[in-house]
């Protein structure tokens, strides 16, 4: 261990950011993610201020045979993003968004989160879609996906990726795109993780008003099963410029929520209008025709706002653990299983919500993007369990686990969101990519033979 703190001292005059050890002042704030429940200890964090240090921490980190975890914005709730006695390569540092508002593009820093992006976007009244918290990194959502308010009007985030500049496991750094790198640019869109470190992006911006239409409506728990009926019947109807996330959740004890319904376990409708309010209001009729709620809210809100809307809900420090499934359709036996389910759990912090990923989600291709799920109309579930504390996640983690199985007879096969995964294993991942996976894996033999970016959804590589 001595020979390797000497080591780190070395390391230390070749990148410019910090390298953080168990020495340092800092380290316990280094080692901190998001999820509470991820809690161990890397031999050092690098804190990398440019792609050359990233090539630096890496060729170090290989020629002692370390294990490599890449941070992001370390939202990661599997914890891919620190490891025990390995090397963390800290993206946090390289965090700028530089956008062109003529060309309508923005190159985002490999460690910039949502809050930076939206912040420097919409100064232009622009936008990239991506995901619903704030404090989710760019590089981690982008690269298994990335869904959110703007999917259905203009896709995934990797959708709107235009380009992006990658550290490979040999310390090349390459700029990949449709004409340059083609094939790493078509893995990096969905299975992008497996290919190495990727220190900056560049997006496709699109006009989005500083000023959306927000609405709010809260159903008790009885309402279960009509109210979910209501959203299949009545959401994938929308125009795109309408989103609605729903599902189960318990009342928070904001200002607009009467007292008595603080905390109170029930289901929720939030509807986005990016057209006005016409728009919104309409489409409220329709989600709550003979349907009234316990109470509800409609107001404008800044886009800026929206994106934050559910951080509180997710701030760091909780203990979470999630598990996702894919439906083509909620069908009554899907909403039977969800409702019975939902009365099970106990901690008022576990959701279980619903997307629905339909228009511009659709308009790509399956084959265009490694993406590992169905370029279909659907709706993509999301079951959430979070606690104060490690007893309290280890009932919320079986619960969750119970709801996936009670669900599996009626989700959409061979495929997941992978950013929607606390684990997968191997025969998970095969399934979900299907038959993107013999490509994913020859790909990976080309651009990682050994295996050096392996700590979420895993492509093998092939054997030669």
């Amino acid at each position: 261990m001595t020979a390797l703190v000497d080591d780190f001292e070395e390391l230390r005059t070749k990148v410019n950011g910090a390298v953080i050890t168990g020495r340092d002042p800092g380290y316990d704030e280094a080692r901190t993610v998001w999820n509470a429940a991820t809690d161990r200890r890397p031999a050092a964090v690098v804190r990398c201020a440019s792609a050359a240090d990233v090539v630096a921490a890496l060729a170090f980190a290989r020629a002692r045979d370390l294990e490599i975890a890449v941070r992001g914005g370390a939202h990661s709730t599997g914890g891919a993003s620190m490891l025990d006695d390995g090397l963390v390569i800290d993206l946090s540092a390289m965090n700028s968004v530089a956008v062109d508002p003529q060309a309508r593009r923005a190159r985002v820093g490999g460690g910039a989160l949502l809050a930076d992006l939206d912040a420097a976007t919409q100064q232009h009244g622009l936008a990239v879609p991506a995901g619903l918290i704030s404090h989710t990194g760019v590089g981690g959502l982008t690269l298994g996906g990335g869904m959110g308010w703007l999917t259905r009007k203009f896709g995934m985030s990797i959708d709107n990726l235009v380009s992006a500049e990658v550290v490979l496991a040999d310390g090349r750094v390459v700029r990949t795109s449709a004409d340059s790198e083609p094939d790493l640019f078509w893995a990096l869109r969905g299975a992008g993780t497996n290919f190495g470190v990727v220190t900056e992006f560049e997006f496709t911006l699109h006009e989005v008003a500083p000023m959306v239409h927000l609405g709010l409506y809260f159903w008790p728990l009885e309402s279960g099963p009509q109210m979910l009926r209501r959203m299949r019947d009545v959401v994938p109807g929308l125009s795109p410029e309408l989103n609605v996330v729903f599902g189960a959740v318990n009342a928070p004890p904001a200002p607009f929520v009467p007292p008595e319904h603080h905390f109170r376990p029930g289901y929720v409708a939030v509807l986005v209008s990016f057209a006005g309010p016409e728009v919104h209001s309409e489409a409220a009729s329709e989600l709550t025709a003979d349907l009234p709620p316990l109470f509800e809210m409609a107001t404008p809100i800044p886009y800026v706002a929206l994106q934050q809307l559910l951080d509180e809900a997710n701030h760091w420090g909780v203990y979470a653990w999630e598990k996702g499934a894919i439906f083509e359709d909620l069908t009554d036996g899907a909403i039977e299983a969800v409702t019975e389910q939902i009365e099970q759990k106990v901690s008022p912090m576990s959701v279980t919500l619903f997307y629905r990923l339909d228009g511009a989600f659709c308009a790509t291709r399956d084959e265009d993007t490694s993406f590992g799920g169905r370029r279909v109309p659907q709706f993509a579930c999301f079951i959430i369990g979070m606690a104060p504390d490690a007893d309290g996640l280890a009932r919320e983690r079986d619960w969750a686990r119970a709801t996936w199985s009670a669900l599996q007879p009626f989700v959409l096969s061979n495929s997941a969101y992978v950013n929607g995964q606390s684990d997968f294993d191997d025969a998970r991942v095969r399934e979900v990519y299907g038959d993107k996976y013999p490509r994913l894996a020859e790909l990976k033999a080309r651009y990682d033979p050994e295996d050096v970016f392996h700590r979420t959804a895993n492509i093998r590589p092939a054997l030669a």
